[in-house]
């Protein structure tokens, strides 16, 4: 109110109308998105996986089923595959993209560009002389395979990701740093990396679900039944006439979990904000 006289309300400003709109689309949102889970998760527990007449009890038979057939095995070989390929993609994307941000070089943009590209890459055309090759060097049916496999597959999305955070930290960090006497690998670990530390886990907790849902290159370069990953694993429930619902769902929440237990806490617990007062 100005002199006596009330303001007209913001055009900006939402009416109860708009608010009440936006508040139902979120709430449909958020039981699309959410339904499906819990629907799985209850599901893991009942018998046939709450599709058949027994839905009305509770039993863990449905985890005991899988795990008794092997599937613990699923799970550490997905581990052990997707984590050693999102380390060493990440360490790689780094370094990438440190040059790409920081460093003027021949051919630099079309460098990026065949990065940017690699995003949009078909991949699935790769399959059959990656196959060739992986035979003739007795990378199929191994870890090491798979790990270089994965690590390519996630570099491309991997350095775009950092170099759109490195770009946000100034120059003058590292400028500062090598006239303190540090080296350009010590910049690289010691400076950058631990004030770009949110940027580096969000990109490699997405280079790692990348690595733990894909499909197609696992099914290809990996026949014998003890190293297959979790999505291999997972298919072996769909029979020609039937479905193992139960162990479906089950299956599911156990593939689910790992991500949430790794990933989840470590960025709740990291902020940005760490340039801040970094320069003086």
């Amino acid at each position: 109110m100005i002199g006596g006289i009330p303001l007209r309300q913001s055009a900006r400003d939402p009416g109860p109308l708009a608010i009440a709109a936006a508040a139902g689309l979120a709430i449909i949102t958020l039981f699309v998105l959410v339904y499906p889970a819990v629907y799985v998760l209850i599901g893991s527990f009942k018998p046939g996986g709450g599709l058949l007449s027994q839905a009305g009890t509770f039993t863990f038979e449905n985890y005991l089923k899988i795990f008794r057939s092997g599937f613990s095995r699923f799970v550490l070989n997905s581990l052990v595959i997707c984590a050693a390929a999102t380390l060493v993609s990440t360490l790689l994307s780094i370094m990438a993209a440190y040059a790409f941000s920081r460093f003027n070089f021949p051919l630099k943009r079309t460098l990026f560009t065949g990065v940017l590209f690699g995003q949009v890459f078909p991949w699935i055309v790769l399959i059959n002389p990656l196959f060739v090759a992986f035979a003739a060097m007795h990378l199929i049916n191994s870890y090491v395979g798979m790990i270089l496999t994965y690590t390519a597959f996630t570099i491309p999305f991997s350095v775009y990701m950092l170099v759109g955070y490195l770009v946000t930290v100034p120059k003058s960090l590292d400028e500062a740093a090598v006239l303190d006497g540090a080296s350009r690998w010590q910049v690289i670990w010691l400076i950058i990396c631990p004030v770009m530390l949110p940027g580096f886990v969000a990109t490699a907790t997405y280079a790692f679900l990348l690595c733990w849902t894909e499909y197609l290159f696992a099914l290809a370069f990996l026949t014998q039944t003890e190293l297959k990953t979790l999505p291999l694993g997972l298919y072996q429930y769909f029979g020609d006439d039937n479905v193992d619902w139960g162990a479906v769902m089950a299956a599911s929440v156990v593939t689910t979990l790992p991500v949430f237990l790794l990933f989840l806490p470590i960025q709740g617990g990291i902020s940005p904000g760490h340039t801040v007062g970094a320069v003086k």
